[in-house]
């Protein structure tokens, strides 16, 4: 029998390559190569300073997105306003995603059981579209080739931050991988779970709205003609969205309970169902595609920034689908931040400076309390069947339908402008 002492810690090999590796800077490192990372990158790449140096980029993406880009991006929809469908053209990644763009023209809006109607039409708001329907793959794919042409960006995937220890002048990062990197600013872009948030501490606020959304494409008897339906009924709002191929993307927020009794349902029994909530609009349900579902909640980081740290997308909240707001609102993150950081790069200014980062919450906190505070009240009001709501509910109903100011308002926000 052996009498050898037992180490009290014998360092393994990453542990000491950990210690001893030295740590390459960025003067960018991003958390997440999502579509709000990666839209962030695409958003930094091309900028070049006085003396026409560019930013030097780093992203940190847990899946093997180069290689595999549907494991990172599924084949959920997406509604583009009209707005991110500008803004994507202006990254020079719109014209890879149009051909396979639906467009939305005009927007049917209704309370089933009850009288109230509203109609938008873009032709009245003087567009081509009110906005896009697309697939999330296709959006990511777009970004991903279009950062493999920037030499300026290095992919750290798939790997994780482990550690983040936050200096004067900057960020320090040990990933997974035992990689070190040192940052002058880091923006998390790492989802609604995110680690960038959890690690500074920063607290959120969170409600949840009993609700669960089932999601599918579908096939209609009728050609949907770019019209968008959203259809507010007992147990939840119900969106279907015009998609390519003649499809919808359906969303149907339910109750949990409903939820899970829908989802036991066979095909031809599920799209009964579905007729009954949404009615004859487009004929009958003609097919059924794969359906997923998840709990709808809304949260909020408390803080959008922390020392040389910035919160994009859903890292920085997570809100309900009726009106089809949380990716855009992600995007106009992206743009907010990246005009400051533009500016102050221009100027040879430090980019993770604390005037830069406030102006950005500072910006942000407006335009997300609005969506917020809209998004918000639309639930509350069409979930609620008490009559003095339902009444009120119809007779606005009808005066965003035949008011142009009224409708105006609302047709601004949702299409992305300020």
């Amino acid at each position: 029998m052996s009498t050898k002492p037992v180490e009290a810690h014998e360092e393994s090999s990453a542990e000491q390559q950990a210690k001893t590796k030295v740590a390459t800077h960025f003067d960018v490192v991003i958390a997440g190569g999502g579509l709000s990372g990666a839209l962030m990158a695409q958003s930094l790449a091309s900028l070049r300073n006085a003396q026409g140096k560019s930013l030097s980029i780093a992203i940190v993406e847990a899946t093997a997105v180069k290689q595999n880009i549907a494991q990172t991006f599924d084949d959920r929809v997406l509604a583009l306003a009209h707005g991110t469908a500008a803004y994507l053209e202006r990254l020079h990644v719109w014209s890879e995603l149009a051909p396979d763009a639906t467009a939305i023209t005009d927007i049917h809006i209704s309370d089933r059981g009850h009288y109230g109607k509203a109609r938008i039409s873009a032709k009245e708001h003087n567009v081509n579209a009110l906005g896009y329907v697309i697939e999330m793959v296709l959006i990511g794919k777009s970004l991903v080739n279009a950062l493999k042409t920037h030499t300026n960006i290095s992919w750290f995937c798939p790997d994780k931050i482990a550690e983040i220890t936050w200096q004067k002048e900057q960020v320090h990062l040990t990933l997974e991988s035992a990689e070190k990197l040192t940052s002058t600013l880091l923006i998390g872009c790492d989802g609604g779970h995110s680690s960038c948030r959890k690690k500074a501490n920063i607290q959120n606020s969170f409600f949840d709205y009993q609700q669960s959304a089932v999601i599918a494409n579908i096939s209609t008897e009728k050609f949907h003609q770019n019209l968008a339906f959203e259809r507010f009924t007992e147990s939840g709002p119900l969106a279907m969205l015009p998609l390519s191929k003649g499809r919808c993307s359906l969303v149907w927020s339910l109750t949990p309970e409903k939820a899970e009794q829908i989802n036991q349902l066979d095909d031809n029994s599920f799209a009964q169902a579905l007729t009954e909530a949404f009615g004859q609009w487009l004929g009958k349900i003609t097919h059924v595609g794969k359906r997923s579902t998840y709990p709808l909640v809304l949260v909020k980081a408390n803080e959008q920034v922390f020392h040389r740290m910035a919160l994009v997308g859903n890292a920085s909240h997570t809100i309900h689908p009726i009106a089809g707001q949380g990716f855009n609102l992600g995007v106009r993150d992206v743009q907010s931040l990246a005009e400051l950081i533009k500016q102050a790069f221009l100027n040879n200014e430090d980019i993770g400076q604390f005037s830069l980062l406030n102006n950005y919450a500072n910006e942000r906190d407006i335009d997300q309390n609005q969506v917020i505070n809209l998004t918000d009240s639309l639930v509350t009001l069409f979930s609620n069947q008490h009559c003095p709501l339902v009444a009120g509910r119809n007779i606005g109903l009808k005066a965003m339908n035949y008011l142009s100011p009224l409708q105006n308002v609302f047709v601004e926000k949702t299409m992305g402008y300020k």
